[in-house]
């Protein structure tokens, strides 16, 4: 049976992959300190290695296409908690568009991620994304 701590863990690490998404839909990179640590590693098929949360927030702007908009749904969430650190993986479909239009691009991820205990809350200090599949229209 899981304690009362475990599961209030478990609820801020999906609170945390639900700021991840909106941090990407709404590019938001002012609020990268939010979900990830300073030292953060990400991996993904478009970046390669990322080390460092000034170098993830540098890509993730210039990987910005003028006009293009995201949305970010987040499923399947497993956590397993291990003190003050925290391995969850996810599904992740992700839909690319622009305003008033139907997707013209959707993916299929999977989302790996080791989470820390902050003193400011969970953050992500590694994300690993791998494609799955993807779609164009």
């Amino acid at each position: 049976m899981l304690t009362s701590a475990a599961v209030s863990d478990r609820i801020e690490i999906a609170d945390l992959f639900s700021r991840f998404a909106r941090l990407l839909d709404e590019k938001r990179w002012d609020e990268a300190d939010t979900v990830f640590t300073h030292d953060v590693t990400g991996h993904s098929p478009r970046s390669g290695e990322i080390r460092g949360i000034d170098a993830l927030v540098a890509f993730m702007r210039q990987a910005e296409v003028e006009g293009e908009h995201t949305q970010h749904v987040t499923t399947d969430l497993l956590v397993d908690v291990d003190g003050d650190e925290a391995v969850a993986t996810a599904n992740s479909l992700v839909y690319f568009f622009r305003d008033g239009r139907a997707p013209h691009v959707s993916s299929g991820l999977r989302l790996a991620c080791t989470a820390v205990r902050t003193p400011a809350g969970w953050r992500l200090r590694e994300s690993r994304t791998v494609l799955v599949w993807m779609r164009e229209k």
